[in-house]
């Protein structure tokens, strides 16, 4: 039997559905809604930059429009969701602990993010930092005293730090709270009273797992998508996509222009017959972060959006094509541009610095009024109410979207 075809604007469809950004709810966002969009996603990517909102607020937002960040803290401090390294460091839901448990038990695998030889040089300090922490309760990173001098990015970190952050990733402590964003560290054995690895599922049973939540956040996917997605290797991924489509878990389909097979799995099946039927179109405009599941995969978003992004606050200034804090701009489920943006919370404004638009995008009226909402709506959401539009291109975009911008 010959595996399903879908154009690339049916597979968009889908992806973009399949990751709540179709349409925004039309019931009020609460904690639970939190909670439910982070199981949805599989995993909500954390980073610290806040020119604007800091990434997993600001991925929540997208989805759910206004809502309390504080939320996020507390289902952290409650228990209901942890940190760990996912597709890069990501709050994940308390039940997928396990998942991950293989990864912690041997963290040799997880490349820069753990060092056996560190940890045995530094044994001494090891001990310390765990010490401190049974017989004083959770510390911070800054509750240790530097005193080398030194300073600067990870390979910069003090000892108590690298220590702290290195425990994290074997599973020997959890983030029990932030506190100003900064990881409050406890042992895991009070974090997580409850959990015994007598509990864990084999390794291959995890990888099934991980990659049909894969599936199931992407809509449809190719292997490399699926295997990107929670950071698993290709051949972990290959053995498991190989198992679940014996078990019809998972079925082919082929997406034009994309050489590689796709996989769809039960839970997306209605969004893809809605989609190969001429249906499922979205009526959401937002912009995204630049760690937002739909582009964190960037060669993804270049095959399924011809939309070519990269984050450019990594990038020395003369070389920066669009700014340092570059975020997509979705428009009814297409990616149709980007803007450089910055809150400034002291003035309670939200400068537009720049704003380009796709070759080929037409800015008309309907466009510009959805843009000018978006803009409006994380203004407010950001306490930032007062939008400054700066730059556009194409240049005429300018005048239309603040006079859009004041009416709203």
């Amino acid at each position: 039997m010959n595996a399903e075809r879908l154009t690339r604007d049916q597979a968009r469809r889908v992806l973009v559905a399949a990751q709540s950004l179709d349409a925004r709810s039309r019931s009020k966002a609460n904690k639970l809604s939190v909670l439910e969009t982070i199981r949805r996603m599989g995993a909500l990517q954390i980073d610290t930059i806040h020119v604007v909102a800091r990434s997993p607020y600001l991925v929540l937002w997208s989805r759910l429009g206004d809502y309390r960040s504080e939320w996020l803290d507390e289902l952290l401090a409650e228990r209901r969701i942890f940190e760990y390294w996912s597709h890069e460091a990501s709050f994940l839901p308390i039940e997928d602990y396990a998942l991950y448990r293989h990864r912690m038990i041997d963290p040799g695998d997880m490349g820069w993010k753990y060092s056996h030889e560190w940890m045995e040089k530094n044994r001494d300090t090891v001990e310390r930092v765990l010490r401190e922490i049974r017989e004083r309760g959770p510390v911070r990173s800054a509750d240790f005293e530097r005193r080398d001098g030194k300073g600067g990015g990870w390979w910069g970190w003090k000892p108590e730090k690298r220590a702290l952050e290195l425990l994290l990733t074997a599973g020997e402590l959890m983030v029990i709270r932030r506190e100003r964003f900064q990881r409050v560290y406890d042992l895991r054995e009070r974090a997580l009273p409850d959990w015994d690895d007598t509990r864990l599922t084999s390794a291959a049973e995890s990888h099934e797992t991980l990659v049909l939540k894969a599936a199931s956040a992407l809509g449809v996917a190719t292997e490399r998508w699926l295997a990107d997605y929670f950071r698993m290797s290709r051949r972990h991924t290959a053995a498991a996509v190989k198992s679940l489509v014996a078990k019809k878990a998972l079925r082919e389909v082929r997406i034009e222009g994309i050489a590689e097979p796709a996989w769809v799995d039960a839970t997306n099946e209605g969004l893809v017959e809605r989609a190969a039927a001429g249906g499922l179109r979205a009526s959401l405009t937002t912009v995204l972060s630049p760690f937002d599941p739909l582009v964190w995969d960037r060669a993804r978003a270049l095959a399924l959006f011809d939309f070519e992004y990269r984050l450019e606050c990594y990038t020395p200034r003369p070389k920066r094509r669009y700014g340092y804090y570059v975020l997509p701009i979705l428009y009814r489920g297409r990616l149709i541009g980007r803007l450089d943006a910055k809150a400034h919370r002291s003035t309670g404004t939200f400068e537009v610095i720049s704003l380009h638009l796709e070759d080929g995008v037409k800015p008309d009226g309907r466009l510009a009024g959805d843009l000018a909402r978006a803009l409006v709506e994380t203004a407010r959401w950001h306490g930032t109410p007062a939008v400054r539009v700066r730059r556009t291109t194409p240049s005429a975009l300018a005048r239309t979207l603040r006079t859009a911008i004041e009416s709203s």
